[in-house]
């Protein structure tokens, strides 16, 4: 019997949680530290993997993702030997997608040629903006030009290269990302992530923004605007959006994102991962313990987990609505109807079709152009109360 999660597929996410410099506007699990013992993180990273694995026995592991933090920080023996663990483990599917984010400030030749040697088949790298002064009004600590040295070694290296780009940036003008996206989309990529600045609680953005001194920020006219001018130049590019954030060629998407859009089981390793896991029947929200140094320590014991959540089915029918609708492939109501034990009321998807938000077409709901412009109303409407 088919259980709900492998119409998703299962996919494994490695948390290295330190970078050389924390950025303002980042809400991650990220840490700067003069010393890290590589040695005992690779040793934590390898007993980790073997005490999930004895939970999932079996499956196909369809992707792996190395995020942060900066995990081109990492040695590459450790990469390699995480790497032929994880081959150990589980059976793999044949185009097993195996991902390292990377800053340009982490990116040497030597060290890119050591991580596809390990079996690193593709990179997404942090780039974020195309010019010195918004980089350093980002708090990043390389320059446009590094940028583009660290994307040339990136290609030299691997068939599939990503970057990510933030808009909506402070004193940004329209034509500014018009320009800087057809600039960006001149390199030869087949995939790119461009999100819209987001001021988070507990940031250094976010206090800066609370005492008004955040200044030059689009306001929501603009910024609606600049998503829309987005969406033309990268379809334009034949780049078109495959989920909100997220733009590739026929055949480049994300496959370990897809996962997590599609509602798979992923497993999350390392400090503050997150993973939904399907046992027995039973989906459960894991979580592990966000400080580095708790995590290291228990991870020689196997106690690196909070207590795992067991989602009822209308919280993965829920779960399933927020990651699902996301994607420009949209989602099986079907599916839904499977997950919830109900379906989504007939005159709530006449209503948003016939505003233009919605489509449904062979069983799916798809959300419009226009939709995706107010996503979240479009999914609090389909929420039931």
């Amino acid at each position: 019997m088919t259980e709900d999660w492998q119409q998703g597929g299962f996919g494994l996410y490695i948390h290295w949680p330190f970078c050389e410099a924390k950025c303002p506007y980042c809400d991650f699990n990220s840490h700067v530290s003069r010393s890290i013992d590589q040695a005992a993180w690779c040793s934590a990273y390898l007993s980790e993997l073997e005490r999930v694995a004895a939970e999932t026995k079996g499956r196909v592991l369809n992707a792996v993702f190395f995020g942060g933090g900066t995990p081109s920080l990492m040695n590459p023996d450790t990469i390699a030997q995480i790497i032929l663990a994880i081959k150990s483990h589980w059976p793999t599917a044949n185009d097993l997608e195996i991902t390292l984010e990377a800053n340009p400030s982490s990116v040497e030749a030597g060290r890119f040629a050591a991580f596809r040697q390990a079996g690193v088949n593709r990179v997404s790298m942090g780039i974020q903006a195309l010019n010195d002064t918004d980089l350093k009004r980002l708090g990043r600590i390389h320059t446009a030009q590094e940028a583009f040295d660290a994307f040339d070694i990136a290609r030299k290296h691997f068939d599939r290269v990503s970057f990510d780009l933030i808009y909506g940036r402070q004193e940004q003008t329209l034509n500014d990302w018009k320009s800087e996206l057809s600039q960006a989309l001149t390199l030869a990529i087949d995939h790119i992530s461009l999100y819209q600045l987001t001021i988070e609680n507990g940031t250094a953005f976010g206090d800066r923004y609370a005492r008004g001194k955040l200044l030059g920020l689009p306001n929501e006219d603009l910024g609606a605007d600049m998503y829309q001018v987005t969406q033309e130049v990268t379809h334009a590019h034949n780049m078109p959006s495959y989920e909100v954030s997220n733009h590739a060629r026929d055949g480049a998407q994300s496959r370990h994102n897809l996962i997590y859009w599609r509602y798979g089981d992923y497993i999350g390793i390392g400090p503050g991962a997150h993973g939904r896991l399907t046992l027995g029947g039973v989906r459960f929200a894991t979580e592990c313990y966000s400080n580095p140094a708790r995590w290291l320590d228990g991870a020689t014991r196997g106690q690196v987990e909070k207590q795992r959540q067991t989602l009822s089915k209308q919280e993965q029918a829920t779960e399933f609505l927020l990651m699902g609708l996301r994607l420009k492939e949209g989602l099986s109501l079907d599916r839904y109807a499977s997950l919830s034990g109900k379906t989504i009321p007939e005159e709530t998807l006449s209503h948003l079709e016939g505003i233009g938000m919605i489509k449904v077409s062979s069983g799916r709901i798809i959300v419009s152009e226009q939709g995706f412009m107010v996503l979240n109303a479009v999914i609090e409407a389909l929420i039931p109360d």
